[in-house]
């Protein structure tokens, strides 16, 4: 009796002991995800932020622990620690929601229950394994079926291979791989399953590549996405005339790209036919949990095994892939694995076990309904969307939504074509869909969408909520959102495709100095290189100029003011050294877009030929000034005679009878590289008779109020306030005209220097060096003379 009530008691307290433990382990798992989600007591552990800085450096483990609380800050810290450049990470954690707490409690307890005694262990992880089995199975409407619970979602498919190949081969166990040499094993699978699935496969169990067989899709009858049957009967019995043992068929409920599921059926019909082991996969599984199931979906139930992945479907994070089975001998299923051996290796299903609980079978249900209910919604607002192709399975139940923009849409749209836009066609359609799905993945990030390449339709974008609803937390406001964005991105895409012709035909008109790249693989108008004249310039040194001022001319492009964006585009394309042009609205004026990038270009290339011969050619100027004045000094001698030149006679003769001097002053034009006479200058009292071109017109025409650059008079402009969008035309304006005149030649007057002619360029040269940044375009040399210099413009040099 005493022995009982002691009993009993040492029950009662080891109850009490693991009630406690539990609700420790909660306590403290919450405790965590507050630390981690809402980063509280960042600033109490400042100091252990820059102790583990972002460098990435492992330190040494220190010599006293640290408490929970400290390790949980750590973590928190690393998670959300700068970038090296500075910027803040953009990726946070997710909110896991209620669901996601039960699965993250799960891995905690599976770590708890594994130090339980080995009979506790054993009974405890039974009933969780049979409990998960069941509930999936009914679920799923998978009668009588086992259960094996993976982390990698191929490593079922593995097990699944290695027990056919046990059952198929009676001697394997015990002779090894040498059993197969006699009769090759051959697994199929379609063309559109997951790329690599196969070849992991060989590669798990040993096999050669040749074992693998990848069936065609239907080419004439049926979804091009779906395996050719009767192409997959004739494989069949080719191989099995060769002698070789067809062993297992590999087929979609959902393929990975576009959602198409297989003719379950007759698979499993030809199957039976052929003794073949019928596996299934696809996201379009969960759907055999709702009440309404389409037949083509249901017929998996028939099939032999098959992958689900719960954890992503139900957004339940680190919750193992399931392999539902059915064979009726254990040894086999354990010598493939499929079983586990270990007591512990049973809680894999603990989280999932949890979580399946919480969520109860209507929690389940409503989630995976909510999933197809938002594909549906989508797919009616895209038949409204023009310039937009959709692509589904089915038009009722599809739960995975596929669209593009597309050139015969858009074109109907207009009432008009686009064919022969531009050489290419197709890759452009998919470098124009590619860049649609980045910016709506970026603009509605919670929609999940994405972009796929696809072998017959293209590049599209995906909607498949089944796989990521339950994680983002996707509404039905989030679809409204992405309709509203779609339709505010399609009209740009339309109005690019359409001038991309008149582009390139725009820059062919300023052809050789402007080149137009074709590059297809940039989603935007197209790309273009200054390509100035190298005449005599060896390859490096070209591509080296080239590189310096396409450099240059993107910086300005991209210092204007305007909505369109220029790009290096070095990710984009094989050509180096180009400007690539963005997307553009309909009311961009190809013309003058062409024009300016034309004129900043050659802006740059005589600015930088101006700057590069500068110390040539005022060197040159110098030496013949110095000539020419040496030849006037010589000319005066022999004009005036030797006794003028005397200091005393000189001066009495001059008195009694002047000389009038006919040598004339020279200016020196820094532009032209030419001495000139100042005779017209002195007569005119102005610069020699040619216009300045400081004063003549620029091209720059003016612009209406709330007109942005590029943008062709009448367009709109209701988004750009009128205050505002007159100061930013008026002022885009005068920079322009700034620009082009000083690019075109120095905004400088010429300078004057007063100096005889002994040390005229001495004096010239010291004075382009003092005044070497403003590049005054003409320095005049002359001889000294009564008459009055005129407007203080003219440099008088004389000899003595």
């Amino acid at each position: 009796m005493l022995s009982a009530e002691c009993s009993d008691a040492s029950s009662h307290t080891s109850s009490m002991m693991v009630d406690s433990t539990l609700t420790q382990v909660g306590k403290n798992l919450n405790e965590a995800m507050r630390i981690l989600g809402d980063g509280q007591g960042e600033l109490e552990s400042g100091t252990r932020r820059q102790h583990f800085g972002s460098t990435g450096i492992p330190g040494p483990l220190q010599g006293d622990g640290q408490d929970v609380s400290t390790l949980l800050h750590l973590v928190h810290n690393l998670i959300n620690d700068e970038e090296e450049d500075g910027e803040k990470p953009t990726l946070q954690l997710l909110n896991v929601g209620e669901q996601g707490h039960m699965a993250l409690l799960g891995h905690s307890l599976a770590a708890y229950i594994s130090v339980l005694d080995r009979e506790r262990l054993r009974k405890l992880t039974t009933r969780i394994l049979s409990d998960t089995t069941m509930w999936l199975c009914r679920l799923f409407r998978y009668e009588n079926g086992s259960a094996c619970f993976h982390d990698d979602d191929r490593d079922g498919l593995v097990k699944v291979c290695r027990l056919v190949i046990n059952a198929r081969y009676q001697e394997y166990a015990s002779e090894g791989y040498t059993v197969l040499s006699s009769k090759q094993p051959i697994i199929y699978q379609s063309a559109s399953c997951r790329p690599g699935l196969a070849q992991h496969l060989c590669t798990q169990l040993g096999l050669p590549l040749s074992s693998l067989c990848t069936v065609p899709c239907n080419t004439v009858f049926g979804s091009q996405h779906q395996m050719d049957v009767a192409l997959l009967e004739k494989l069949i019995k080719e191989d099995k005339e060769a002698g070789k043992l067809p062993l297992l068929l590999i087929a979609n409920a959902g393929t990975p790209g576009a959602g198409h599921t297989d003719k379950l059926g007759r698979l499993r019909d030809l199957c039976d036919q052929y003794s073949l082991w019928l596996h299934v996969e696809g996201v379009n599984l969960a759907t055999l949990a709702l009440g309404e199931v389409t037949s083509a979906i249901m017929a998996a139930t028939r099939s032999d095994s098959m992958t689900l992945t719960p954890g992503q479907w139900l957004g339940l994070p680190a919750v193992t892939a399931v392999t539902l089975y059915r064979h009726e001998d254990p040894a086999l299923s354990l010598a493939a694995g499929l079983t586990p051996s270990q007591p512990v290796d049973k809680l894999r299903a603990l989280p999932l076990w949890l979580s399946l609980q919480h969520l109860g079978h209507s929690g389940v249900v409503q989630k995976f309904r909510h999933a197809t209910s938002l594909s549906q919604q989508l797919l009616q607002k895209l038949k409204c969307v023009t310039s937009i192709k959709t692509s589904v399975e089915d038009e009722l139940k599809s739960p995975v939504v596929l669209f593009k923009f597309s050139q015969e849409m858009s074109a109907a749209s207009r009432e008009g074509s686009v064919e022969g836009f531009c050489a290419g066609e197709k890759e452009v359609l998919d470098a124009f869909n590619r860049w649609l799905g980045e910016q709506l993945a970026q603009l509605v990030p919670t929609s999940g969408v994405d972009v796929v390449e696809l072998e017959e339709e293209g590049t599209c974008v995906r909607f498949s909520p089944l796989v990521t609803a339950a994680v983002l937390g996707t509404q039905q406001e989030d679809v409204e959102d992405l309709v509203v964005k779609l339709m505010e991105v399609v009209p740009v895409m339309d109005s690019t495709l359409c001038l991309i012709q008149d582009f390139r035909e725009q820059t062919h008109r300023h052809s050789p100095s402007l080149r137009y790249i074709e590059e297809h693989s940039w989603p935007g108008l197209g790309a273009v290189r200054y390509e100035p004249q190298a005449d005599g310039m060896d390859e490096i040194r070209r591509k080296q100029e080239l590189e310096k001022i396409n450099t240059e001319l993107l910086k300005k492009l991209q210092e204007l003011d305007t909505d369109i964006i220029f790009s290096s585009g070095s990710e984009f394309g094989r050509e180096e050294d180009c400007i690539f042009v963005g997307m553009v609205t309909e009311d961009v004026d190809v013309c003058e877009l062409v024009d300016t990038i034309a004129a900043l270009g050659r802006d740059i290339v005589e600015s930088g030929r101006l700057l590069e011969n500068m110390t040539e050619v005022v060197r040159k100027g110098i030496l013949e000034a110095e000539l020419q004045l040496q030849k006037a000094n010589e000319e005066k001698l022999i004009e005036e005679g030797m006794l003028r030149q005397l200091p005393l006679v000189g001066s009495v003769l001059n008195w009694f009878s002047p000389v009038q001097s006919s040598i004339k002053g020279r200016t020196f034009n820094l532009a032209a590289g030419s001495l000139d006479s100042t005779e017209v200058t002195y007569s005119t009292k102005a610069q020699a008779g040619k216009l300045s071109l400081q004063d003549a017109p620029t091209s720059s025409s003016k612009r209406l109020p709330g007109q942005r650059l590029f943008q062709r008079s009448g367009a709109g402009s209701d988004s750009i306030s009128e205050t505002s969008s007159i100061g930013q035309a008026e002022e885009t304006t005068m920079e322009r005209s700034i620009t082009e005149s000083s690019s075109i030649q120095p905004p400088i007057s010429p300078a004057a220097l007063e100096t005889p002619s002994d040390t005229a360029g001495d004096v010239i040269t010291e004075k382009i060096q003092g005044s070497f940044e403003q590049v005054p375009s003409q320095v005049e040399a002359e001889e000294p003379t009564k008459e009055m210099q005129p407007e203080g413009q003219e440099v008088k040099q004389s000899s003595r």
